[in-house]
């Protein structure tokens, strides 16, 4: 994996050592399998070690990592026949934003998400997954389609935010998110939403009004970055790291706080290492959390919505 984060180092060079003894062993025909177990056993520790004590800042790179699994990835491992629609019917497509139609376990969904690209190229191409107005308009008319012919909506969060260029605003990017975020409160289909990597501002909650929010466990979900937040808290954008400390953002503390209702582990590496894993635990996630949602009467589903944002926050008289 050529992108490596400074606290999986170690990691690597013990994984890398462990090869390189056995292809000598190969080489020499020589039995080196007991020296190799230990190592093997060696980073199997270390690796626990490490991400059982990962820091807020450390969960945030993780969550940017170009290795984890994207939207695509999701859709393609969890849902059949999937065909994408294109288009907010007024101005654009955003390749930001990806949606479409699927089946789940032959029930007919609609599926959406903010998409990242794997390389520069293609992120540019996808504007780094921050989607413009033409991009929350096109997950609207996927969603009140859905609502139409009485689809489950199924969301995957990955945006840093909504894109804030000059062009955006013109366009009315918060009026679009304000939109989606009236609109899906009031979906009359039952809707599902998991953070897999930065859940940003409005830009995530744009399509993140859910019946159920799982996140990843090493996903992060904030009103601002850490970069934001240290530059107009103490105009140094090189604070991030203290700033995410105190930010709550963490999957741990989004769920202690009641904005999330699960937190779906990723395999002992993170996801950029086990793509294959995590996606499988987070269909299964998605399958048992609809199966439970479609037993539930529309009026209850509804109810139930309304009072799950109305009772969130903290204060104190």
């Amino acid at each position: 994996m050529s992108h490596k984060l400074d606290f999986e180092k170690p990691i690597f060079e013990l994984e890398e050592k462990i090869q390189g003894l056995r292809q000598f062993s190969e080489d020499n025909d020589l039995d080196l399998g007991a020296e190799i177990r230990k190592l093997e056993d060696k980073v199997s520790e270390l690796r626990r070690e490490t991400f059982s004590g990962l820091s807020a800042w450390d969960c945030v790179r993780l969550a940017r990592h170009p290795g984890r699994p994207t939207t695509l990835d999701f859709i393609d491992g969890i849902f059949d026949d999937f065909i994408e629609l294109k288009g907010d019917r007024a101005y654009s497509d955003d390749p930001a934003m990806v949606g479409g139609l699927a089946m789940l376990e032959g029930i007919p969904v609609t599926v959406l998400g903010h998409q990242k690209g794997r390389d520069t190229a293609e992120n540019i191409r996808r504007n780094f997954g921050m989607p413009h107005p033409e991009g929350y308009r096109k997950a609207l008319r996927l969603m009140q389609q859905a609502e139409k012919f009485g689809r489950p909506v199924i969301t995957f969060i990955d945006t840093a935010g909504a894109y804030c260029g000059l062009g955006a605003e013109e366009r009315g990017q918060g009026h679009a998110i304000a939109n989606n975020l009236i609109t899906m409160a009031g979906l009359k289909v039952p809707v599902i939403s998991v953070v897999i990597g930065e859940g940003g501002s409005g830009g995530a909650l744009g399509i993140g009004v859910a019946d159920r929010v799982a996140m990843l466990s090493s996903a992060v979900y904030s009103v601002i970055s850490p970069e934001g937040l240290s530059s107009i808290l103490w105009k140094d954008a090189t604070k991030a790291s203290e700033a995410a400390a105190v930010m709550k953002m963490t999957a741990r503390d989004i769920e202690a706080l009641g904005v999330i209702d699960a937190i779906i582990e990723e395999p002992l590496g993170g996801a950029h290492r086990h793509q294959a894993q995590t996606v499988e635990a987070a269909g299964k996630w998605i399958k048992q959390t609809l199966s439970e949602l479609r037993a539930m009467p529309l009026e209850a589903l509804l109810e139930a919505r309304y009072g799950k944002y109305r009772g969130m926050g903290q204060y104190e008289d």
